[in-house]
């Protein structure tokens, strides 16, 4: 269950990113950003047990002496870490924003957010069911 609870997350973050990429379609100098789906998941998963268990978060800071947060190992801040897109099409003003590859983008991952949040929708009720003896 927590490991959709993580794929949800990533893909909600991911559609912020894509939002924000459609939304700054004509801003000049705009450069597309995205991120690796897979391996963000890869990294949550990786830190999760970690966190999970309620340890003590690692110092991976430059520092020792910097305390890093949940977040920063493994959680949404940790997965903000989303990198300049490859430009297909830049434009005359610098923006990389390619429309029709954003669009299909934010479809794809609003079709996978759906489908993640209906399958822990049925298993919760499938759990619910069960608990109360139906």
């Amino acid at each position: 269950m927590e490991f959709f609870s993580d794929v949800l997350q990533l893909r909600a973050h991911r559609q912020q990113v894509l939002a924000s990429n459609i939304a700054n379609a004509d801003t000049p100098g705009f450069v597309a950003r995205d991120f690796d789906f897979k391996q963000a998941l890869g990294n949550v998963q990786a830190r999760g047990s970690e966190l999970r268990a309620g340890a003590m978060p690692v110092l991976g800071g430059g520092d020792a002496r910097h305390l890093r947060t949940s977040a920063a190992l493994g959680d949404v801040a940790d997965r903000n870490r989303v990198q300049y897109s490859v430009q297909t099409q830049p434009s005359l003003d610098g923006n990389s924003v390619d429309m029709d590859q954003q669009r299909a983008n934010f479809m794809h991952n609003a079709v996978q957010y759906e489908s993640t949040l209906r399958f822990i929708n049925g298993h919760v009720r499938t759990m619910l069911s069960a608990i109360q003896g139906q």
